[in-house]
């Protein structure tokens, strides 16, 4: 029982990570989409309402703001943005009150690719609290906030260490914590009189092994939960003298910890200032972390391919034939791949084809004979793969994993691998035929 308790703790934390990630990598792309609109005159409204804030005062401001839009002098522009407000209020109608992360809107009409007046409204419930309001007419719509929502904040656990006391903190994207401070009584190198230098060097380390026992004891009581996993990304060591190089050597630091432990750093002072000190000197190591990850899964992906395992599959048509089979436990996308899945349908005999193809690919297919008359094929159906495979991964019982080429091995599986692979829940037996 305590076992499948674990168990069930360990998947629901990698499924609420897949769900973070998924959510990252929707607002990646509708900032992307959202950045390349340009619209005529101020007709695009940007509008964000964060946690707690009243629908119906958004509202009336909205009244208010159609008001002073109808004073607008060129009539093109004044019927833009009074359509624009209209959509936002009728959005906003599917509220009864503000989603708990707030609301982000953007509505307005646009200058589309053939130079004509379109359109087009977002509505976004973000997956993590916003904690500013916006409201905007421009050219443009304002995408900063959904660029802030990308940066995954990482929980760092900080260990300050010396002569003078500990200090344990942490640090979550750019806010810090402390979390514990207390300080020691630690005696120095040299006692004074009146007692050997033997019993003085005993006591003394003796104090010394104390305190390094309760930073430990400390450390634990602050980074592990009560289900006994560790509740922060990494930890950084940091202190004077050699304490920091004791506690890290020794056996006194729970192995769960030490296995966290991302850089040990000199610093000049304890307490706070210690503190600051050392999320400056390590600020390398902070912004190479969120690459870590990534970094784990692609280095296993390429181990059982360097073992020859059978337990992996890459490369588009490999991958998708073993879709169905549940045989998939991750699946590495990258996050910029563009193939469409997409459905021709012959009207003519009623055949359908489905076909994974690139935005480029599709007309030279609907010219393709093999697929009937051109005059008789149309699309029936076409959605970004990506897409996809996050509405349906659910079904085929894997978990959905994107990649960048922003490390060595991102670039590697996107450049060498086709930017699609999969780690198999148990090896393949696969026969090949050779011929000409």
């Amino acid at each position: 029982k305590k076992f499948r308790k674990i168990l069930k703790k360990e998947m629901d934390r990698d499924l609420d990570q897949e769900a973070i990630d998924i959510n990252i990598w929707k607002i990646k792309r509708i900032s992307k989409i959202l950045s390349d609109f340009k619209g005529n005159g101020t007709s695009m409204i940007s509008l964000i309402i964060p946690p707690g804030d009243q629908i119906p005062r958004v509202q009336k401001m909205l009244s208010e703001e159609y008001g002073t839009a109808s004073n607008i002098k060129s009539r093109v522009n004044r019927l833009s943005v009074l359509s624009a407000i209209i959509s936002v209020q009728q959005k906003l109608k599917l509220y009864q009150k503000t989603p708990k992360n707030g609301l982000i809107l953007y509505c307005g009409t646009i200058i589309d690719e053939f130079n004509k007046e379109k359109k087009i409204s977002f509505q976004i419930e973000p997956f993590k609290p916003i904690n500013t309001s916006l409201y905007l007419c421009d050219n443009k719509f304002h995408t900063d906030i959904l660029f802030s929502l990308l940066e995954e904040e990482e929980k760092i656990g900080f260990i300050i260490m010396d002569g003078k006391g500990v200090l344990i903190g942490v640090l979550i994207g750019n806010r810090k914590e402390i979390l514990h401070k207390s300080s020691v009584d630690l005696p120095k190198k040299h006692g004074r009189g009146g007692q050997s230098a033997v019993r003085f060097g005993r006591l003394r380390m003796e104090k010394r092994n104390n305190f390094l026992k309760k930073v430990a004891e400390i450390s634990v009581s602050h980074f592990i939960s009560e289900d006994q996993k560790v509740n922060v990304s990494g930890i950084i060591l940091a202190g004077s003298a050699d304490f920091k190089k004791d506690l890290n050597d020794s056996e006194i630091l729970d192995s769960r910890l030490q296995t966290k432990i991302l850089q040990i750093v000199d610093i000049s002072y304890g307490g706070e200032a210690g503190f600051n000190q050392a999320i400056e000197l390590c600020s390398t190591s902070l912004s190479d972390l969120k690459f870590i990850k990534e970094k784990k899964v692609l280095q296993d992906f390429f181990e059982e391919i360097a073992k020859d395992s059978g337990k992996y599959v890459f490369g588009l048509d490999e991958t998708l034939k073993f879709l169905n089979s549940g045989i998939i436990e991750k699946l590495l996308v990258w996050e910029d791949m563009n193939f469409f899945r997409v459905v021709l349908n012959n009207s003519k005999t009623h055949q359908a084809y489905l076909l994974f193809l690139k935005e480029e690919q599709i007309q030279d297919h609907l010219d393709d004979e093999k697929f009937g008359n051109k005059n008789d094929l149309n699309i029936k159906e076409k959605e970004l793969l990506l897409d996809w495979f996050v509405e349906n991964r659910k079904n085929f019982g894997l978990t959905l994993i994107f990649v960048s080429d922003k490390t060595p091995e991102g670039n590697q599986f996107t450049k060498g691998f086709g930017g699609i692979g999969a780690i198999l829940r148990y090896p393949l037996q696969l026969d090949f035929e050779t011929g000409e």
